[in-house]
């Protein structure tokens, strides 16, 4: 038997699709329905109406609330809720209770259930946003046995919060399934004008829906007050919504009163709409403004253009249709963001799910074991054995032990937490798996040795490699030709098991553009793009302010970008790349070229007979006059400057960093060709030569110090 709980109107928009799903298969589940909270009061709609009206028997109406709207409500409200759930629950017996999101209600229910051993379906953890909801949300994470999350950060977050990855479902959110198979309604301007009156027109109206943040509650009724006056100034038809029955709420109301929006001709205030007529009037409206989650979440969907005020959707993933106001401290500020809001429209961002959420979580809950121990257990890394707080231990610098495995050289390095390297150690890269491996553990257990004198706290491992990495897995699928017997090699589970440290793994591209996000140019920066041009030529893409990695683990192998259908051999079998034109190796390969047909050296050059020919000479060449080399070099160059236009027309980043050796001779002759031949508004991208010494061992010691310090990566 199935167990849904469902407290308030916000919470049933999204359990309601799982629950038609769950009574669509009734050979397979049994589905009782519990009401409680907000549903059940009038002042909020008495809202379980619409659940009965949707054909749904509700087994039972716990009355929950206690009124009062402050801080001492909500935990006598929690109190109430403890002592009439354990008559119900124990009456109905579920094998799974099904719990969404983050309310005090939410959380009296997780309670109940995890004190009487019933298993817990959370819905929706693993997010981040403001206000004390951030905190029960977690604690109801840590309650629930399974997780149904919404997206890929949030799937991280709650791994990161040590929650078994295979009970963890990453569905997407259940209300878009019915958002996106039904928000293009023929009727909708029906629906709009039964709310609005019969003279508001499409994209020409305003949605408002602002709650208490329970944790500043007075500067939350300051802001409200603010929001009020302004959509009084903008003077557009606006459809208000009543507040939750969060602490403050009751002030909310009196502010809104007090400057007569019930009665004034542009607003309509109300206190619940059908999700279904909900739909329809954000996806057609000219702008939503308020903290609904709804403004960050579902009006993503319709590229409805989003004003979020304050701070209670902090840390939320959100598209590009949101303009945050968090220090919405004047009418002004949020006046001219209604300006610049109303009435655009954005592409659609299906970052909380893609309309198939409710298949996925039958199916994930077919497949619990009934039968497997009720205990949940914890995922927790490993660990060395604890160290007294002694003033020493207080007093260690956090550092990361950084590995690079490089074509030539295997090194490791200690580096803090700001970027310096305390020490570094180098060795020749064995030819074989076995040889590579042991030299790892030995330089790695040395370093580690060395860290204690050196008073360094080593917090993990992060590696750096050539070739296609799968971070999630901390394996290297597929390796260049400069590393030997270095593919389908797990590299995580050996080292983290034979070190008790936890180990983090990634291309050497996308760690030189994690060294950048962190400790070099890209800091701060929102989208920029990474470009070693060194013996091959690399690169990583950093994207709201995230790695791409990509869906099989191959995004940015920016060398592999086709130039030309009829270009040189690249090493990766294709014609044509980057890298055939632009690398070390590629540079080498022609300066051998014209020097075997004596066309290399000129007057006033040196090059000794035992001197093996290199790409330096040819750059050496072409700047003392050789016609041929500097031939050689603008094709390089211009290959490599087409090669990042294409990067831009996609990506659209607004800065290029290029890294490795042969950086500061392609800067100049790149930003040429991006002036020429990018798109107009491409054309002012700005690129820059890296500052950064070893990318690719900082780049490694970043996924350890950002995941080690509960930082995302």
């Amino acid at each position: 038997m199935l167990c849904v709980a469902t407290c308030n109107r916000a919470d049933y928009s999204k359990l309601a699709p799982i629950m038609f799903g769950i009574k669509s298969h009734p050979e397979e589940f049994e589905l009782e329905v519990v009401v409680l909270g907000s549903h059940l009061i009038d002042d909020y709609g008495n809202t379980f109406r619409m659940i009965e009206q949707d054909n749904f028997d509700i087994g039972s109406k716990l009355h929950t609330i206690v009124r009062g709207e402050d801080e001492a409500a909500m935990v006598e409200s929690v109190g109430l809720a403890l002592v009439k759930l354990p008559d119900v629950l124990q009456r109905l017996q579920p094998d799974i209770l099904v719990v969404h999101g983050d309310r005090f209600d939410a959380l009296a229910l997780a309670t109940a259930a995890a004190l009487m051993n019933i298993r817990i379906l959370h819905l929706e953890g693993g997010e981040v946003s403001g206000t004390i909801d951030d905190s029960i949300r977690h604690a109801i994470s840590k309650l629930a046995h399974y997780h149904a999350c919404c997206t890929r950060m949030a799937e991280q977050h709650l791994i990161a919060m040590c929650e078994d990855h295979s009970r963890i479902l990453l569905a997407g959110c259940p209300s878009y399934d019915k958002l996106l198979s039904s928000h293009h309604r023929e009727d909708y301007m029906d629906i709009i004008r039964s709310w609005l009156g019969d003279k508001v027109q499409n994209n020409d109206y305003i949605v408002a829906l602002q709650h208490p943040v329970t944790t500043d509650i007075q500067h939350s009724i300051k802001i409200y007050g603010l929001m009020l006056d302004a959509l009084l100034s903008f003077n557009k038809r606006t459809l208000i919504l009543f507040p939750n029955i969060d602490a403050g709420s009751k002030e909310m109301v009196r502010v809104m009163r007090k400057k007569g929006i019930e009665q004034h001709p542009n607003f309509r205030a109300v206190k619940h709409i059908p999700f279904e007529q909900f739909i329809q009037l954000v996806c057609h409206a000219g702008c939503m403004i308020g903290n609904s989650s709804c403004g960050v979440r579902e009006a993503g969907a319709f590229g409805t253009p989003v004003i979020n005020l304050g701070t209670r959707q902090t840390g939320r993933e959100t598209g590009e249709n949101v303009l945050h106001v968090r220090d919405a401290d004047t009418h002004n500020k949020i006046y001219h963001a209604l300006e610049l809001q109303f009435g655009k429209r954005y592409p659609g961002s299906k970052i909380y799910g893609d309309g198939h959420a409710v298949p996925r979580i039958l199916k994930f809950l077919r497949t619990i074991d009934l039968d497997e121990p009720l205990q949940k257990t914890f995922c927790f890394p490993p660990v060395k054995d604890s160290i007294s707080q002694d003033i020493d231990h207080i007093l260690e610098t956090q550092s990361a032990l950084s590995v690079d495995l490089g074509g030539t050289n295997l090194r490791v390095a200690i580096i803090c937490m700001k970027g310096s390297i305390v020490k570094k150690y180098s060795e020749h890269n064995p030819t074989t798996f076995e040889d590579r491996m042991h030299l790892i553990l030995q330089m790695c257990k040395t370093a580690i040795q060395d860290a204690v004198c050196l008073n360094c706290r080593i917090l993990g491992v992060g590696i750096s490699t050539g070739g296609r990495v799968n971070p999630q897995e901390g394996v290297v699928l597929h390796s260049t030709k400069l590393i030997q017997e270095w593919s389908s090699v797990n590299l995580r589970t050996p080292i983290s098991d034979a070190l008790g440290l936890p180990v983090w793994v990634d291309n050497d591209g996308n760690c030189a553009a994690l060294a950048e996000r962190k400790f070099g140019h890209g800091k701060g920066v929102e989208n920029f793009v990474t470009v070693i041009t060194g013996t091959g030529i690399g690169g990583g893409i950093i994207h709201h302010y995230e790695l791409i990695h990509g869906s099989t683990f191959c995004a940015a192998e920016l060398g592999h970008v086709i130039v030309s259908l009829e270009g040189p051999e690249c090493s990766c079998g294709s014609r044509g790349c980057i890298e055939a034109y632009a690398s070390g190796l590629a540079l080498q390969r022609e300066a051998k070229r014209l020097n075997d047909e004596d066309l290399l050296k000129v007057e006033g050059m040196d090059v000794k007979l035992s001197e093996p020919i290199t790409a330096a000479h040819l750059i050496s060449a072409a700047r003392m006059g050789n016609s041929k080399a500097d031939a050689v070099l603008r094709k390089a160059s211009s290959a490599l400057g087409v090669g990042i236009v294409n990067i831009l027309h996609i990506v659209n980043p607004s800065l290029v960093i290029l890294s490795g050796v042969l950086a500061s001779y392609y800067k100049e002759p790149v930003q040429h060709i991006i002036s020429q031949r990018a798109l107009a508004s491409a054309q002012t991208i700005k690129v820059v030569t890296s500052d950064l010494e070893e990318p690719a061992l900082l780049g490694a010691a970043s996924m350890v110090l950002d995941y080690a310090t509960r930082r995302t990566y």
